[in-house]
């Protein structure tokens, strides 16, 4: 435990951006769900729904939730579905 003014601010911080996170991981991993689905089920939405996905990604990169490559390489794993 945090004897510290300042460790105990640092605590809430890091909570507070741990949640922030996780919530946007999920959202995320939800985009990502719904077009491997869409692909899958060949509806043809497919194209709009990776468009949805790679803008998170990216987005999340900006925020500091992902690494650059980490979302370049789910990025082009992703697009490579789509092409086949």
């Amino acid at each position: 435990m945090a004897n510290h003014a300042s460790a105990l601010k640092r605590m809430r911080q890091s909570e507070k951006r741990r949640v922030r996170n996780m919530s946007y991981r999920s959202k995320v991993k939800t985009a990502i769900k719904k077009y491997l689905r869409s692909i899958e089920e060949k509806d043809g939405q497919a194209a709009g729904l990776l468009s949805e996905a790679t803008s998170l990604l990216h987005k999340g990169v900006t925020k500091g939730i992902f690494h650059k490559n980490t979302a370049s390489r789910t990025v082009a794993r992703l697009s490579s579905k789509l092409a086949v």
